[in-house]
């Protein structure tokens, strides 16, 4: 037990859309010497800059800094994810890493919360605040299997409360609270006793996460699981399920992961681009018919000027019908049914978006 502490010591904490105000409460609740290390990660874009440590140094009493690969992990101190690198533990240090995308999103919380569970077992606390579909879930099972705790913000007093809800029906969650109790919750839990400490996940230890290292599991035949007869829309590689427990989950042999709501908002992001590219592609055979008919008509090949035009005609139509039911929402609604949504109302806001 890494500094000699008789407690937990390490506090993972991942949330999306609306959990920047119940973090803000959650870090303003904990005293100065609060005796664990706490490790945040959120959803957001690649090329943002993230503010979110700033924010936090003004919010409480615990200095918080972004992650840097290789540091070893304080008491006291808050660690918040860098801006396209998943954020891990291992030996007590912390690990950056651009592995494969979780959920479509790199940084995702089910890595940290996996490696938590490895590297801390029983002295883990996994907490899950407010977002949409569910991240996080698989992770915060793996801290309840290694002997950790599970906490999860009331999904009823959250902005969006999917990842909450999620977490509920798969994971046996030790406390369901509100905001304003989970600093004190925290304190407390932190300072009892713990039993030994043993690994949480169901493969070798000296087998590196999926997070870190990626697969290369067609070397091995495929992954754990069977064939689920779809393919990984960040790569086209073969999907393989492990359906033997709750959640469902999906992952590619390059390491590429999906909860089953996540692989559904992926799938509707590509089939909207799929649709915008058949615009695309109607409108240019369109173009070339049209440059091809008055070439034709040029040379009085009427016949063959005729067959362009209507060429053009019926590629104008199906472009027409797509273009129109895309933007009248018809087909976008559906689309976007599951997709996560811009957190626009929180403040303060935890990233400023930047172009790089």
């Amino acid at each position: 037990m890494w500094g000699g502490m008789p407690g937990r010591d390490i506090v993972v904490v991942g949330f999306s859309a609306g959990g920047i105000d119940p973090l803000l409460q959650l870090v303003a609740d904990l005293p100065p010497d609060f005796p664990a290390s706490i490790l945040v990660v959120h959803h957001f874009p690649a090329q943002s800059v993230s503010a979110l440590p700033s924010i936090l140094n003004r919010a409480g009493p615990l200095p918080a800094t972004q992650a840097a690969d290789g540091e070893r992990v304080m008491p006291g101190r808050v660690y918040a994810a860098r801006p396209d690198r998943h954020l891990m533990l291992h030996d007590g240090r912390i690990r950056l890493t651009l592995g494969p995308r979780e959920h479509g999103h790199r940084p995702a919380i089910d890595p940290l919360f996996r490696s938590a569970a490895r590297s801390h077992g029983s002295r883990a606390i996994g907490v899950i605040l407010s977002g949409t579909l569910d991240d996080g879930t698989t992770g915060l099972l793996a801290i309840k299997q290694a002997g950790g705790l599970a906490v999860v913000q009331d999904p009823g007093l959250a902005a969006y409360p999917g990842m909450g809800a999620s977490a509920i029906e798969h994971v046996g969650v030790d406390y369901v609270l509100a905001p304003a109790e989970l600093g004190a919750l925290l304190d407390r839990l932190v300072r009892e006793p713990v039993g030994e400490s043993r690994g949480g996940e169901q493969q070798p230890v000296d087998a590196p996460d999926h997070a870190l290292a990626g697969t290369a599991a067609l070397r091995g035949q495929h992954p754990p699981g069977r064939p689920s007869g779809l393919v990984c829309p960040e790569c086209g590689g073969a999907l393989w399920v492990a359906d033997a427990g709750a959640p469902l989950h999906f992952r590619c042999h390059v390491g590429h992961a999906y909860s089953g709501e996540s692989l559904l908002a992926a799938q509707s992001d590509a089939l909207e681009g799929a649709l915008w590219g058949a615009v695309r592609a109607m409108e240019e055979k369109a173009e070339l018919s049209r440059r091809l008919g008055a070439r034709a008509r040029e040379r009085g090949l009427h016949r063959a000027a005729a067959q362009y035009e209507g060429a053009v005609r019926d590629a104008e139509h199906g472009s027409n019908l797509i273009r129109e039911s895309l933007l009248q929402g018809r087909m976008r609604q559906a689309l976007q049914a599951q997709a996560e949504p811009v957190d626009a109302h929180a403040e303060p806001r935890p990233i400023e978006a930047e172009r790089s």
